[in-house]
């Protein structure tokens, strides 16, 4: 049993209440918040306290109540200066984790795909919080292959193709955040410099492909590619590596052309729109 208030003609009583009961307050209270985060979604992602209780049924109190406790855990937020209410950055971390659980699984077949069609070592990374990520990877099939790394936080966002290829797409306040232990040299190719970063940056977006020529290993080249969500967000990214040796016009022609392939399907499996990132799949020429 627990202990309940009970006010009666301005005085308060203490009775006994059955713990089923407090039990179905709990989910009623759930729920109603639930409906909440809910409706904020339903309404374009913000909302005026008096829309929620229009949309919810619920007292314009009540909502209050609810919103207050869902902005001290994080799952909404008051816009400053305005009467509205927006979703929390928690539910992004959630997102993060939930594709991050996910992302390997759904793309298993693509990376082997690219390893059989290719024969090279082939990474796929997630953006996990303020960190690159890589998930998974599959050896290269060539008696002669390169170490590019393996799975684990990636230390070198800034000199590989499939670092690239994510920080192209963040805002400049996020790939700072991402960089904030420094841009490290490696070898003679490496970027060390934000603003010559950011402005390799806007090739990659131009190009929908980014590159690692020799900035990470010396004679390795990379060939890395984006993966969207719904709301067209980079959620990871696939590349491919392989020793200069062997990256010749016709092999990175036919190289970009596979992770393209992947990268589109598995955004468009992650409901991204068919033509995000569409890119045609010329001729790309690695200089020496």
């Amino acid at each position: 049993m627990e202990s309940a208030a009970i006010e009666t003609n301005g005085a308060t009583l203490n009775a006994e209440r059955p713990a089923s009961d407090a039990a179905q307050a709990g989910v009623r209270s759930v729920k109603r918040a639930l409906s909440l985060v809910n409706a904020i979604a339903e309404a374009g992602g913000e909302a005026a306290l008096t829309d929620l209780s229009a949309r919810t049924s619920l007292p314009v109190s009540t909502c209050h109540h609810l919103l207050k406790t869902l902005i001290d855990c994080g799952y909404a937020a008051q816009v400053p200066g305005k009467k509205l209410y927006v979703l929390g950055t928690r539910f992004i971390q959630l997102s993060h984790a939930c594709v991050n659980s996910d992302l390997p699984r759904r793309a298993q077949p693509f990376l082997e795909a690219i390893s059989e069609a290719t024969g090279e070592t082939v990474h796929l990374a997630a953006l996990q919080g303020s960190a690159i990520v890589t998930v998974a990877l599959r050896e290269a099939r060539h008696a002669i292959r390169v170490d590019a790394g393996g799975v684990g936080k990636l230390e070198a966002p800034h000199a590989t193709s499939i670092g690239k290829a994510i920080l192209a797409w963040l805002p400049e306040n996020e790939i700072r955040r991402v960089l904030a232990s420094g841009m490290t040299r490696f070898t003679e190719h490496t970027m060390t410099a934000l603003p010559e970063l950011i402005e390799a940056l806007r090739q990659v977006r131009r190009e929908g492909v980014a590159f690692d020529r020799e900035e990470f290993i010396p004679g390795v080249i990379c060939i890395g590619a984006p993966i969207r969500d719904q709301a067209g967000a980079v959620i990871g990214a696939i590349s491919a590596s392989m020793p200069k040796m062997r990256a010749s016009d016709e092999h990175m022609a036919m190289t970009r052309a596979e992770i393209l392939s992947a990268t589109r399907a598995l955004s468009e499996d992650y409901g991204a729109a068919p033509e995000a990132g569409a890119e045609q799949t010329t001729k790309t020429t690695i200089p020496n």
